[in-house]
Parts: structure tokens; sequence; C-alpha cells
């Protein structure tokens, strides 16, 4: 490590404490300066102590850096329990702040610089943070807790025991990347969940929608259709399918121009004709609707197992069916599974499609296909989870999206 890199190390370090000197400064502004152990000063130091014990722990040893670790903690917790003493505040938040400030001067002095830094700031992120997350703790049912431990358990413990690898003859069925699918749409539904309860029924839905586009439309509009079995209005619920589209409408075209430059001439025009005919509706639908004054829509389990599991089933279902057309008809069948895929979702014959040297003509029909089939089958899955009004109501604009998006393709 030359001088120049061990300085940049050591002001990162310095820095990092400093970070954490202003959020407590900031926090602890009430108290009088004198009652104050620790402040901006001191957790500047802390970080750079951090650095500079962790450069010497190289030269003199682990044992160094150890005892230098658990002096510099038993100092700091010492002088944070007599100011606890003096405000009667018996946190030990600010302690551990110290101690975090130390080991991630220390992981920039000898460690990733990019890790420590980021560890740095969502930690003090966290930390200012303290009001926001305190009042949304106090208004958790269980419920929620019991649905939040549901999907950390489909994510990071299931997840990790199924196979990476084919568990069919025809090397079509991955179990992991079902289970990541499945997963992800219970995801969009939690989140669904926890938006509209926090930001009430109308801007819930539609920032539910926009963000769950980006991961998947399809799933996006599955859960805005289950909250129809509730208090939610249909038109609303409408409105969030069709962002939730329009979204998707733009990932199509920023996925295939990235791939493939020669298919944007042929896919901009029709996909922009469809997502702007997608969000005049969706906006006039929401600027028409009389949200419920309370947030609450009616749903008490956005989560269960059972759901999961009809879900990762019918995935399994569509990408058999699709794999097993492809291996039929080959080349030639590629309209065929276009709209076999477009059932699920548009993102894999999408990125398929894309890849292949032919005519960026035909290829961007396939595509289209595969959009438009996709528009037309999520209205009646909305039918059949949700309400037959969200059904209809979904499919009046899906066909107009698709109407004039195919207008504007015959046209140019």
């Amino acid at each position: 490590m030359d001088h120049q890199d061990l300085l940049l190390r050591l002001g990162v370090a310095l820095a990092i404490g400093i970070l954490f000197g202003i959020e407590r400064g900031w926090t602890l502004r009430a108290l009088e300066t004198q009652d104050r152990a620790s402040g901006i000063r001191s957790f500047a130091l802390a970080g750079l102590i951090g650095g500079v014990s962790a450069v010497l722990g190289q030269t003199l040893g682990v044992a160094f850096g150890a005892t230098a670790f658990l002096g510099f903690a038993a100092v700091f917790a010492a002088f944070q329990w007599r100011e606890s003493q003096t405000s009667r505040d018996w946190s030990a938040t600010t302690a551990l702040a110290g101690i975090l400030a130390f080991l991630l001067g220390a992981m920039a002095a000898t460690g990733d610089i990019q890790v420590a830094v980021s560890a740095a700031i969502v930690s003090v992120a966290l930390l200012a943070l303290r009001e926001v997350l305190h009042i949304w703790v106090a208004t958790l049912t269980q419920v929620e807790v019991r649905d939040g431990l549901i999907l950390l358990a489909m994510a990071f413990l299931l997840l990790p025991l199924l196979s990476d690898q084919p568990v069919d003859p025809w090397g079509l069925l991955n179990l992991r990347e079902i289970w990541i699918l499945t997963t992800s749409i219970a995801g969009v539904s939690f989140l669904g969940y926890v938006a509209v309860r926090s930001l009430g029924p109308r801007w819930g839905i539609l920032i539910t929608a926009a963000a769950g586009g980006l991961a998947s439309s399809t799933a996006t509009t599955l859960s805005l259709a289950r909250l129809a079995r509730g208090a939610a209005p249909a038109r609303l619920l409408v409105a969030g399918m069709l962002v939730a589209g329009s979204v998707m409408l733009a990932r199509v075209v920023v996925i295939a121009g990235f791939l493939q430059p020669d298919l944007l001439p042929y896919l901009i025009g029709p996909i922009g004709a469809g997502f702007t005919t997608y969000l005049a509706i969706a906006a006039w639908l929401a600027r028409t609707t009389t949200a419920p004054a309370r947030p609450d829509l009616g749903i008490r389990s956005p989560l269960d197992l059972i759901g999961a599991l009809r879900m990762a089933l019918l995935l399994t279902v569509v990408i058999l069916v699709s794999g097993l057309a492809h291996r039929s008809f080959g080349s030639a069948g590629l309209y065929i599974v276009a709209a076999i895929s477009g059932l699920a979702d548009v993102d894999a014959i999408t990125i398929s499609t894309a890849r292949m040297t032919a005519n960026p003509q035909n290829l961007a029909q396939v595509i289209l296909l595969a959009v438009a089939v996709n528009s037309a089958s999520k209205a009646v899955l909305a039918s059949s989870i949700g309400r037959n009004v969200v059904g209809f109501g979904f499919l009046w604009p899906s066909l107009a999206g698709i109407a004039v998006g195919g207008a504007v393709f015959w046209l140019l």
C-alpha cells in the first residue's frame, strides 16, 4: 500500500466518522454540549482511530488490532454510560454507533472502501429514520409480521434448498428459477399491501403498480386483482393495472433496443401508441374515482403459502408448454411460442427474439404478438382472480391499446 492510497483510505475512515458524528450531533442537539459524551469530533476521531488501528495491526499483528478495538469500545461505552446517567436515556444506540464507526473506519483502511462507505450510509440512514421506524413498527399487526416472515422464508430458507438444474427429461424446468418468480409475485403482493396501507388506496395502488411493472406486469395485475375482493374501487384497480402495463411496454422497448437497436424503428411507434393510450385511460380513471377515505381495503392475508404454490404450479405449466412447443415447431413456430410465452410474461420472448439474426421487422412482429397476447391474457386473469367488473373494466382499455398499437404498426 503506497502513501497516496494510505492517505486516501484514512481520509475515507475519517469521513465515515464525520458522517456518524453529524447524524448523532443533530439527533442529540437538545442536550447541552457539556452533557454530551460524544459529538462530531468524537465520532470523526473514532473512524480515524479505527483506520489507524487496522493499518498498524497489519504490521504489529492481529493482537494489536483486537486490543485497540477492545480498549476503544471500553472507553467509549464508559463515557456513554456517564452521559446516560445525566440524561436518563438508557439507549445503547450512540455507543453502538461509535463502535460501528470504528469498525467501518478499519474496513475502509484495509478492506473494501466501497463496502465500508455503503455500510456507513445505510447505518446513518437507519439512525436518522428512528422516529419513522418506531411509528411504522407500532402500526404493524400480527398478520403483517406473519406475512413478512413467510416472504422471508420463501426467499431465504426454501430457495437455497431447490436445485438449480433442470429436473425434467426435456431440460425445461428449473425449480430455483420458478420459485424466484413465485417469490417475486408474493413480494409484489406484500409490498402493494404495505404501500396501500401506508399511502392510502389511491397513491398506494398507483405507486405499487408502477414499481411492480418494473418486475412483472403480470404479477402486479394478479396482485391488484386480489384487491378487488375487498373494498378497493374497481376503476382505481384498473388504473393501476394500466400503469403496470405501460411500464411493461416501456421495459420491452428498452430491452429490445439494448440487445438489437435495429428493432427500435419497428417497436417505438406501436408500443409508444399503446403506452400513451394506457396512461391516458389510467389518468382518466384515477381522476374520476373517489377512493375510500380509509386505507383498509379489506385485505387480511396478502401472502399465503397455498396461493404461492398455486402460482408456482401455473408458472411451471406455462414454461413447460412453451418449451415443448418450441421443440416441436422449431424456428418456424416462433409466433406460436411468442403467443404462448405472452400468457405469462414478455421478457423471456423479448430477450430470446432480440438476440436472433433475422429480419428486424419479423422479429418485431414476434415481440408485438407476445405483448398483445400478454395484454389480453391479463384481463382474463384479472376476471378469474378478482371481480368480473375489474376484468371487463381492464379488457376494453387493453383492447384499445392493442388496436391503436396495431394500427400504428400497420401504417408504418
